[in-house]
């Protein structure tokens, strides 16, 4: 081998540039080598090159399979589609040795492609550049599935140019472009491309290159796309997964409440076991409320929110009996909005249970105070075994009262007159009821009012018994209410018919009250002055004196006075001061002193025409009780 091929050799071992393989050639021409040597020295220089060629094609192609295997690698670990893309046109734009390299997207809703990323890019206005559909080099290649290259783009007229296209590749600087398809089967998605900035050919080997790189990108878009939608099937099934967990949950606890409000009306619960059940399951607070039940009274049985909170009616037989409440479960779901509604008919049905054997309670108690004011010749051991059933403390002393709404009447042609006056009646029995009920007496319906036999509690008069009584049944039904009570009545069952006497005298009370113009107050007897002395059966002649003038006959006992004397001159002198003094042998001014101290001691309204009837007749009776006694 000869000296000038070894110079070959190592040409092509340093990959030297083409130029340094014309150098062996001028040296040996140089030096006066021959013909001969010159055309064997050409015929390897030759050589040389196609080796070199060679080699440097082999060099390329492996920098491009690299690349390609590179970015496979990348798919097969696609986590990042931005990321993934990023790297493809990187690589092509640096195998294919452009100045810019860039991938743009369709926009099926636009109805046009957008640049998505871009690699070597200065202008702002190039990469947010938007191509319709046929537009420049890129739509082209969009619309028809095609690669297009062109050496210099502004004067290539198989585009169609548009200004905006235009301006944006212009402020860009680009010349030479080279667009490929990004295809998904026989769609096209996109459009991957490369550009110089100044005019230069692609060869067919670059186009290919860049088309393998575009199907990589495709296939890198159809894999996420695929793994987005997957991520979306496999986050509506956790959704699905949850509604699923969570009807679950509600229906055990729709069963739990069902076998715990089964659980309460077997063994007679009440209203707020009802209650609190359901607030345990659905974890709020539960509560009844006999009003505030709002826009679900019109709900017809469906549970509303009002605020935060639900509310379903309590109703039966259209009335509507309360509500149930649940605070703190704005979000309720729709089962457990069935299940507060299921609890409140619950509530309902033990409501009217409760109210049945309330009225069946008030009908045996109204019997018994019947029967003892129509039929006190009845076997006392029964009625006093009737008694202790229902609570009643027969050997405590008791009152009568006899009760009345009254209210204004009306027009002599008022056509609900009647049907107002029964619902009075009804309203009075049923209110008259549970308070003797609560009092452990009895009530009943008679005479067009109410009649009850209550117990006196310790301390407590007939008089302050008829006030509690008429303030109390006044207030509960927003009427005035009228009572009049009998003297107590002691051992009721010992003597049954002093129960029909007391009743007669409570009711002649209630209508002196009436007569009286005291209408919507209680009294007894003992309040009404001397016309109680007219109403009692027992008339209490000494408790009257005592109410009236007992004060005066008192002072005149302890200090030795003549206050009584003075008083029955005073008024048998017609309340003349000066005819007292006359009738008593004293100075006028002694009558003055006696009569201030009997208004001290009987009241500023002593000398009133009602008062001076009273203490007139208290000062007769008192007269009459001396001599009877033989004071």
């Amino acid at each position: 081998m000869s000296h000038e091929h070894v110079s070959y050799l190592e040409l092509l071992a340093r990959g030297a540039a083409t130029e340094a393989y014309d150098r062996p050639v001028l040296l040996a021409r140089a030096s006066g080598a021959g013909p001969e040597t010159l055309a064997g020295l050409e015929e390897a220089k030759q050589l040389a090159l196609r080796v070199r060629a060679e080699l440097e094609g082999r060099r390329r192609r492996e920098a491009e399979l690299s690349a390609l295997f590179a970015t496979a690698h990348d798919l097969a670990g696609l986590r990042d589609l931005d990321a993934v893309l990023r790297a493809i046109v990187q690589r092509a734009r640096s195998l294919l040795g452009t100045e810019v390299a860039y991938l743009s997207l369709n926009d099926p809703a636009a109805g046009d492609t957008y640049m998505r990323v871009t690699e070597g890019s200065v202008s702002a206005r190039f990469q947010q550049v938007r191509l319709g559909m046929g537009e420049g080099l890129g739509g082209l290649v969009a619309q028809t599935a095609r690669p297009y290259v062109t050496d210099d783009y502004f004067q290539d007229p198989r585009f169609q140019h548009t200004r905006s296209i235009d301006a944006a590749v212009r402020d860009e600087g680009l010349v030479a472009i080279l667009g490929v398809p990004l295809s998904l089967g026989s769609q096209v998605i996109g459009v991957l491309f490369a550009a110089d900035r100044r005019a230069r050919v692609f060869e067919r080997e670059q186009v290919a290159l860049l088309a393998s790189f575009a199907a990589h990108a495709a296939v890198a878009i159809d894999t996420a796309n695929l793994l987005a939608e997957t991520r979306s099937a496999l986050a509506e099934l956790e959704r699905a997964n949850d509604i699923i967990r969570e009807h679950s949950g509600v229906i055990e606890r729709a069963s739990e409440v069902h076998d715990r409000l089964s659980e309460l009306v077997l063994r007679g619960g009440g209203v707020h076991d009802v209650a609190h059940a359901v607030s345990e399951v659905l974890g709020g607070t539960v509560e009844f409320t006999e009003a505030g039940a709002g826009s679900a009274r019109r709900a017809g049985g469906h549970a509303v929110r009002e605020g935060d909170d639900w509310v379903a009616a309590v109703s039966a037989g259209g009335e509507t009996l309360g509500a149930l409440v649940l605070h703190g479960q704005p979000d309720l779901d729709p089962v457990d909005q069935r299940t507060l509604e299921r609890a409140a008919l619950v509530t309902s049905l033990l409501l009217l249970a409760r109210r049945s054997a309330g009225e069946a309670e008030q009908r045996v108690r109204g019997e018994l105070l019947d029967d003892l004011i129509d039929a006190p010749d009845r076997d006392r051991s029964l009625l006093r075994e009737r008694a202790a059933r229902l609570r009643t403390d027969s050997d405590a002393p008791h009152v009568v009262l006899a009760a009345r709404i009254d209210r204004a009447a009306g027009g002599p042609a008022d056509p609900d007159a009647g049907r107002r006056e029964s619902a009075d009646r009804r309203r009075l029995w049923s209110a008259a009821s549970h308070l003797a009920a609560t009092r452990h007496g009895l009530a009943s319906a008679r005479d067009g009012g109410t009649v009850l036999l209550l117990p006196l509690g310790q301390g407590e008069s007939a008089a302050e018994l008829a006030r509690q009584t008429a303030r109390g049944l006044g207030g509960t039904l927003r009427e005035p209410v009228t009572v009049g009570a009998s003297a107590p009545v002691r051992a009721l069952l010992d003597r049954p018919d002093q129960v029909a006497v007391a009743y007669g005298e409570a009711r002649r009370c209630l209508d002196a009250l009436g007569l009286l113009h005291r209408s919507g107050q209680g009294a007894a007897a003992e309040d009404l002055g001397f016309l109680g002395l007219l109403l009692a059966d027992g008339r209490d002649i000494e408790g009257f004196v005592d109410r009236t003038i007992g004060q005066v006959v008192g002072y005149d006992r302890r200090r030795g006075t003549d206050l009584v004397r003075t008083l029955d001159a005073y008024f048998a002198s017609g309340m003349s001061p000066a005819r007292t003094k006359d009738e008593l042998h004293v100075h006028v001014n002694t009558v003055a002193q006696r009569l201030e101290r009997v208004g001290r001691l009987l009241g500023p309204d002593w000398q009133s025409p009602a008062r001076a009837l009273e203490i007139q007749l208290a000062l007769r009776l008192h007269a009459l009780s001396d001599v009877v006694t033989g004071a």
